[in-house]
């Protein structure tokens, strides 16, 4: 499987082709929660990966996200995030920052720091942002550094954030979740990289989500299982509201 980075690169617009064809809007937005920071988007007429990962670590009871998909997103080549040999088929994968547009579908991919010394010490991270049956997404992947200006001009007010707020040295701690979802202003939190029985207690320095959820004290949360449906009437206008996920152990 082939790391696609670009095909064909026209005033820093990377052009696609696409598989699936022109994109549907009708139906819902069926999302899927695979552990970690990884998620299944299926609508428009097209199946999204994000952050395929190894089982180890802080994943190392995770099943490995063996799933079809057209697309397949990675905010890193870490093995949390960026695990793409194991993933079936021959999707496209795209790990590099960029606006990719595929038979007018767009996806950018936005450049930030996977941890706090500018880089330095696990390199970059690369916020994904799309539009899919009429949801605007924006996930974080392994965001570590704060939101500057000029990424929240580019990030924009999402419907849905994906937000690490385990903490560790390569992702956002609660607090550091918390101002940069007050930066953001989306309308649905979903917390990602949290500690989950998932964890090897002898190789994972990320904390439980409660934790994040402690300090969002007065913003509703709601849990789900480990897959939901949503459609752009769903989002709160109001918002935000907190969803967590669980995953089927």
């Amino acid at each position: 499987m082939r790391y696609a980075g670009a095909s064909l690169v026209t005033g820093g617009i990377v052009l696609a082709s696409s598989d699936r064809g022109q994109a549907q809007s009708t139906g819902p937005l069926s999302i899927q929660y695979l552990g970690h920071t990884c998620f299944l988007f299926s609508g428009s007429g097209r199946r999204i990966l994000v952050n395929p990962f190894q089982p180890i670590g802080c994943t190392a009871n995770y099943r490995s996200p063996k799933v079809d998909a057209d697309l397949v997103l990675i905010s890193s080549r870490l093995l949390d995030e960026g695990a793409v040999e194991e993933v079936p088929g021959s999707p496209r994968i795209l790990f590099e920052p960029s606006v990719y547009q595929f038979d007018g579908f767009q996806v950018q991919g936005l450049l930030t720091d996977h941890d706090r010394l500018n880089g330095r010490r696990f390199g970059s991270n690369i916020v994904w942002k799309w539009t899919q049956g009429g949801v605007k997404i924006l996930h974080m992947g392994g965001a570590a550094a704060p939101v500057t200006l000029e990424q929240q001009i580019l990030m924009g007010r999402p419907d849905v954030l994906f937000i690490p707020v385990g903490g560790g040295p390569k992702a956002y701690n609660p607090q550091q979740a918390k101002e940069a979802i007050q930066v953001l202003n989306p309308k649905m939190i979903v917390p990602t990289q949290f500690r989950s029985q998932a964890a090897d207690p002898n190789a994972c320095d990320i904390v439980a989500v409660e934790e994040f959820l402690a300090l969002m004290e007065g913003t509703p949360v709601r849990r789900i299982g480990s897959s939901m449906n949503l459609s752009s009437a769903d989002i709160p206008e109001n918002g935000p509201v907190i969803t967590v996920f669980s995953y089927g152990f």
